[in-house]
């Protein structure tokens, strides 16, 4: 193969040069976005002492990005399939250094909210675009294994996120922020040159903008509803918003489905669904990311607060699972091909449970080799049997034309179960807006969340008994490749 140019579509041998060129260019772009779904939260006590911020703003630095990240990735694959997907992760990434630039500038929380919602946006445009590349881009004989390493680096990027972030908050948190900005000129350099164009030719002429609207309003207004709920003095506005963010919701939420089922070329296509496998590994999914939001969201807190721990030495608290991601994470998704996605997806989820349910229990004055490091490492295990594994069963049951919207549909439910457990477990577990300071407040209300997310792998795992026991019967029907 001509190694001067970027190879066709489908064509791409995993391996070689082009091949791993290509992976580099995809797994830069969307780290940047995986990473800052963590990356931020070993920073948040830094932030709050800078910029003098409550509980519920540093929900909302959180929050803000991962909302319009789940919200909008729905149109960010669609519009790939629609006008190129190489060109839609470009925007994607160019966008995301911007925005990123913006979030270290930001002189107020509220500024920095607003700069993360923004932020969001452009993660939306590449993180679907780049599984789909891949998807598109190698041949179908590589495509388990190109995958199982995307997965493997994205799964592992949000588990360093801590580690880097506590060592860059040492110095300034601002630098949380502006690391994107030479990651995404690489990434920008190597998609020029490795990256081949491709869209899905059969696709509608035009890009279902109403179902996008009601996507991003229901899930906005579900946020708020979450994030307003139980909160203390302080938050008086955002609790008695709460109400009508709920009923908006509920409404915008209904609409969303009535106009999927009538639109001539929805955004989501219902048929997707009528697939049981596409449908149990999504609420699989929504499960497993809740539950990896919440636990990355408080640890890193609990660590600084209760334990004394300077933000660099909690960010490396969680490193061992990363290398555990790192090393393991190709093999899992072999590993897929060999005995099916059934093993792997029940016994992960379970896995992580036991070691989330261990680290529930840190307090003050615990060993890190006794009390952290047992549960880190249990959980990375988990992590290394489900990501993998439950990336390639979502693709393998949708149809191949589909690529870019299944892609972007699960990638908006994992960002949607982080999402909705930050927003929601602090007020439901009693935390209110100065408690990430107040050590005895913390650890009641963060014990609490870690064993919420704790049954939210076990009933994750469960869920995995109902997916086929072999890859090839997660295909859809040929009357479902419409």
């Amino acid at each position: 193969m001509d190694v001067a140019r970027a190879p066709d579509a489908g064509e791409v041998a995993y391996g070689t040069r082009q091949g791993t060129g290509l992976l580099a260019a995809v797994i830069l772009g969307s780290t940047i976005a995986f990473l800052d779904s963590t990356v931020v939260n070993v920073a948040l006590p830094r932030i709050g002492e800078d910029l003098d911020a409550s509980f519920a703003q540093l929900q909302w630095v959180v929050t803000g990005y991962t909302l319009t990240l789940a919200a909008f990735i729905l149109v960010g694959g669609s519009l790939g399939d629609h006008v190129g997907r190489r060109k839609v992760y470009v925007w994607g990434i160019a966008g995301f250094a911007v925005t990123s630039l913006l979030c270290a500038l930001a002189p107020t929380a509220n500024l920095l909210v607003a700069a993360r919602v923004l932020q969001g946006v452009a993660g939306a445009l590449l993180t679907p675009g780049s599984l789909a590349v891949i998807q598109a881009s190698f041949r179908p004989a590589d495509r388990g294994r190109a995958i199982g390493t995307w997965a493997g680096v994205g799964a592992a990027a949000p588990a360093l996120g801590p580690a880097l972030g506590g060592w860059l908050a040492e110095y300034d948190w601002r630098l949380v922020f502006l690391v994107n900005l030479p990651i995404a000129v690489v990434a920008l350099v190597l998609t020029a040159r490795f990256v081949p164009e491709s869209r899905d030719p059969a696709s509608a002429p035009h890009l279902d903008w109403t179902g996008a609207v009601l996507a991003v309003v229901a899930l906005a207004a579900l946020t708020v509803a979450l994030t307003g709920a139980g909160r203390g003095e302080g938050s008086e506005l955002l609790a008695s918003a709460a109400p009508v963010a709920g009923v908006v919701a509920v409404v915008s939420g209904v609409a969303f489905v009535w106009w999927l089922r009538r639109a001539s070329a929805p955004m989501v296509p219902p048929s997707l669904f009528a697939n049981r496998t596409f449908t149990v590994t999504n609420l699989l999914t929504l499960a497993v990311y809740a539950a990896l939001g919440a636990m990355f969201f408080f640890l890193v807190i609990q660590l600084q607060t209760s334990l004394g721990y300077r933000p660099l030495v909690a960010g490396l608290a969680g490193l061992p699972s990363t290398l555990l991601m790192v090393f393991l994470s190709e093999r899992a998704g072999a590993l897929t091909d060999r005995v099916g996605p059934r093993l792997p997806l029940v016994t992960g989820p379970l896995v992580a449970a036991v070691g989330v349910a261990w680290l529930a229990f840190v307090s003050e004055g615990d060993s890190y080799w006794t009390a952290v490091l047992p549960g880190v490492l249990l959980f990375g295990l988990g992590l290394v049997l489900i990501v993998a594994p439950l990336t390639t069963t979502v693709l393998a049951a949708a149809p191949d034309r589909y690529t870019g919207t299944a892609s972007g549909v699960n990638n908006a439910v994992s960002r949607a179960g982080g999402l909705l457990a930050v927003a929601a477990l602090p007020g439901l577990v009693g935390l209110g807006q100065q408690d990430y300071a107040d050590p005895d407040a913390l650890t009641a209300g963060y014990r609490a969340a870690m064993l919420i997310s704790a049954g939210l792998l076990v009933a994750g795992g469960l869920s995995g008994l109902l997916v086929p026991g072999r890859l090839h019967e997660c295909r859809p029907a040929d009357g479902d490749e419409r």
